[in-house]
Parts: C-alpha cells; sequence; structure tokens
C-alpha cells in the first residue's frame, strides 16, 4: 500500500473559528478518496489545504503536518507556483478561461514552459483524448470554451489541469451543477483517470461517494469521525455519528 497524501494532527483556524480539528488521515495513492459530511463540516477547508488554497483567505492559521509524497507542503520554504501545478482543483462550476478551447488546454504550458508549436499541438491532443473531448472538438478547437456544454466545460477544465501534469487531483463538488446524465459520464471519467492520478473529491452526494470512490472520510464539525474503505464505511461504520449522516438521519 502506497500513501501519497499524509495528514497530521493537522489544525487550521479561520481568525478565532476553529475549522479543522487534529486531522490525522493517509490518503491512498491511485485511488479516489471521498470527503463526505454535513455542510460547513470542514470538507472543503480540507481539501484546499492540499494545494494551499486556504492561505489565499485572511485571518487563516494552521498547525501541523501535511505530506505529499514526503514533502510537508505546510513548511515555510515550500514553491506554492509548483505545488499547484503538481495539485490540480476542479471547482464546482466549471471556469474555462475566455479563449479558444486550444488555448484554455495550452495556457498552462505556456506559462510555464517555452515549448514548441508541434509539442502544445501534441499536449492538446494527448489531454482532450484523456478526457474523451477529441473526437467531438478536434475541428473546433479555435472556437470560443465559453460555447461548450456545461459537462464539456468540466471535462475541458480537467483537461487544462492534465496539461501541466499533476499527479493530484483535487475535485470540489465537480458535478453538482450538471444533470444526472452528464454527471455519469463525468464520474466515469474519473474512474479512467485513478490509473494515472490520485483524486480526491468533496461531495454532498452519498450515492455518488458510494459508487465512485475506493475509500472514504467523514467530517463533522472539523473533526474526522472516521475513515476507511467505502465498502465499509458505508455498510458497517464503526461510529454512530457516521451511520446516522449515512442513513440520512441528519445532514
Amino acid at each position: 500500500m502506497s500513501f501519497k497524501v499524509n495528514v497530521n494532527q493537522l489544525n487550521l483556524w479561520y481568525s478565532d473559528f476553529h475549522a479543522l480539528k487534529n486531522i490525522q488521515i493517509a490518503i491512498e495513492e491511485k485511488q479516489i478518496t471521498a470527503i463526505i459530511g454535513p455542510s460547513g463540516c470542514g470538507k472543503s477547508t480540507l481539501l484546499r489545504v492540499f494545494n494551499r488554497m486556504n492561505d489565499l483567505v485572511e485571518g487563516v492559521k494552521m498547525q501541523g503536518e501535511v505530506f505529499i509524497d514526503g514533502m510537508n507542503i505546510l513548511d515555510s520554504k515550500t514553491d506554492l507556483v509548483t505545488l499547484r501545478k503538481r495539485v490540480g482543483m476542479v471547482f464546482q462550476r466549471p471556469n474555462p478561461f475566455p479563449l479558444s478551447i486550444y488555448e484554455n488546454v495550452a495556457f498552462g504550458q505556456r506559462i510555464h514552459n517555452h515549448i514548441s508549436k508541434n509539442s502544445l499541438d501534441e499536449i492538446v491532443e494527448r489531454c482532450l483524448k484523456l478526457v474523451l473531448l477529441w473526437d467531438d472538438l478536434k475541428d473546433k478547437l479555435h472556437t470560443s470554451a465559453l460555447h461548450l456544454s456545461l459537462e464539456q466545460k468540466q471535462r475541458l477544465c480537467i483537461a487544462r489541469l492534465l496539461a501541466v501534469k499533476p499527479d493530484l487531483l483535487l475535485m470540489d463538488e465537480p458535478c453538482s451543477a450538471l444533470d444526472p446524465q452528464s454527471t455519469a459520464r463525468i464520474e466515469e471519467l474519473m474512474r479512467e483517470l485513478k490509473d494515472h492520478y490520485t483524486i480526491i473529491i468533496v461531495t454532498h452526494n452519498m450515492q455518488q461517494a458510494a459508487r465512485i470512490s475506493d475509500q472514504t472520510a467523514f467530517l463533522l464539525l472539523g473533526e474526522l469521525i472516521e475513515d476507511g474503505p467505502t465498502s465499509k464505511i458505508f455498510t458497517n461504520p464503526t461510529k454512530k455519528d457516521t451511520e446516522d449522516y449515512i442513513s440520512g438521519r441528519y445532514g
């Protein structure tokens, strides 16, 4: 068993509000880990720790250790630009840039690397193929990404991340704006991507967590109540709070 992420005694405050309390969790490589729990329990806050996006919020303070591939990303010497290349994030609503489909995928490479047109063409094609958009869009690469459907926009945003070669993908309710059919296709894409990437997803949708994740972590009021194999969390949880939430008694 290989762990991609190890969190050790993590605490996070927004000013005086203690949002994450002594979080301790290990996340396995090339698996999908779902973070579940009621609104306001700290799910998205925990997810954003992994690429230090909480740093952008005034008054945030953290204690503890978060190791990705053995490197403590909370260390003051961490290069945040490099970290956010390695740890990509997909948001609730797709956020393509007001550029062409091609330039959306090429954007990260243009910023970080001096790269030839031929190499860029290859990267754009490879990433669009990975998210199953190439066949639909190969003749529309220079049209605006803003004209795509919601599902296509979300796939494009994932392709944009893959172009800079991350090894950890964070997904904050990536299907919340999609219809059930589009949700099913994004879930299938996630299953395919986990052969190459470690994926951590925040979801309010219990059925989605049960369908797609290998591991599940349940948060309540900023505390990690229980984590483990998804099949066990959903069928035989060890904590009453977990059972109550899974069974719909609250949340």
